[in-house]
């Protein structure tokens, strides 16, 4: 029997694969057995610990829009091709036996993935004994329209026992983008942020022979996975064109995702002083000994760079349906925590300005924020795996489909 079983389905992104590997890999920590049922494509380099990795046949999206949803060969999914996956799926619960069942963002994202995920969830609970069902979210949601947030808040009712969100009530409630928070607020637990600890100017990345000074008073740009980070890092580019001082070198990690003509192109046009590279292990370590950060405005990178205490810039990725990153960039400047260059206002010499301003301000003590969420969190599930779920509670009606 397993302990705790995550499903996790990453699209574009890797933010949501990553957050749910610290959460594996901290319940590993604490001696549960953990396993991690991907649905996205492979990430290389995903930190586990002793948590297993279970690969689903892969599916993914080429853009903002997230529609059409792709296969591993770029085809969009069919019905034989969900058929399958949600065979697999339910096969994987049963041969697993999970305690504690996780899915990541569901039933407040990854909505599409209803025809695996509803099946799913109705397995579990017709199990006997049946598993815990929780949900793991974010600090903040991409804004929907009242019917949808209203079928998320009914569905959690539905089949969930308990939503681990994973930010400081302090800081952001859910409440400030999730009109249905109330509705679900006895299902609510707060764990902190899910975040590495800051490292030293003089650590570095386990397995990264590139340590040396790297970082030291570099300006340090990073597109997170790098998806959708080639028209930030362009503009980027620019900016540091904009940059005369010699004595000043920029360093911009694309991410894995970047395609790579994009990446060749970036790399073809950088200036002197200018490194470009997909990703470092010692990110962390770049940013506690960097002048400056440059980034897209994800989960995870902002709270390493908010970590770091690095004068900070942050450019928050807001095409497509996505809010939830400019949700939070506008709140950490308004606290005076970094400087924001809005999408529509991202040109080359508003980042120079920007950039200017946050070297003004310097470095900074790390903000009071509950950053110990995935230990909190593998704390909660450990408890749960010990204890028997409540009984089936009754619902209201479930709103549209």
């Amino acid at each position: 029997m397993t302990d705790v079983l995550f499903h996790v389905q990453h699209l574009w992104g890797i933010g949501h694969l990553t957050r749910t590997a610290a959460l594996a890999k901290a319940c590993a920590e604490a001696g549960l057995k953990a396993v991690v049922v991907s649905g996205g494509r492979t990430v290389p380099g995903l930190e586990l610990g002793s948590a297993r990795l279970v690969q689903l046949p892969a599916a993914w999206v080429a853009d903002s829009r997230f529609d059409p949803v792709l296969d591993a060969e770029g085809r969009p999914i069919d019905a034989a091709w969900k058929k399958r996956r949600r065979a697999d799926l339910l096969e994987i619960l049963a041969a697993l036996a999970p305690k504690v069942l996780v899915t990541e963002m569901y039933p407040f994202g990854r909505r599409k993935f209803r025809f695996e995920l509803e099946p799913l969830l109705a397995a579990a609970r017709a199990r006997q004994p049946r598993p815990w069902i929780v949900s793991s979210i974010r600090d903040l949601l991409v804004e929907k329209p009242p019917e949808r947030t209203l079928w998320m808040a009914e569905t959690a009712e539905r089949f969930y026992d308990l939503v681990l969100v994973h930010g400081d009530p302090a800081f952001v409630r859910l409440r400030d983008s999730f009109a249905q928070a109330a509705r679900a607020g006895r299902l609510l637990t707060y764990t902190g942020y899910i975040a590495n600890p800051p490292m030293s100017p003089a650590e570095g990345g386990a397995g990264d022979l590139r340590q040396g000074n790297a970082g030291e008073g570099e300006v340090v740009v990073s597109a997170g996975g790098g998806a959708f980070g080639g028209p930030f890092l362009k503009v980027a580019l620019a900016a540091r064109r904009l940059d005369r001082r010699a004595e000043v070198r920029w360093r911009i990690l694309t991410g894995p995702n970047l395609p790579e003509a994009e990446f060749s192109d970036l790399t073809a046009a950088a200036p002197e002083r200018t490194v470009v590279e997909r990703s470092r292990r010692d990110f962390q370590a770049l940013l506690a000994r960097c002048r400056a950060s440059i980034s897209l405005g994800g989960y995870n990178t902002v709270l390493e760079v908010l970590g770091s205490g690095a004068p900070a810039v942050v450019a928050p990725f807001s095409g497509g349906q996505e809010s939830e990153q400019l949700h939070r960039a506008r709140l950490l400047a308004a606290r005076g925590l970094l400087e924001i260059v809005e999408e529509p206002d991202l040109t080359p010499e508003r980042l120079a300005r920007a950039l200017s301003n946050a070297e003004e301000r310097g470095r900074r003590a790390p903000p009071q924020i509950e950053t110990r969420g995935a230990g909190i969190s593998a704390g909660i599930i450990a408890r749960l795996a010990t204890e028997d779920p409540p009984p089936a509670r009754p619902v209201a009606e479930r709103h549209g489909s």
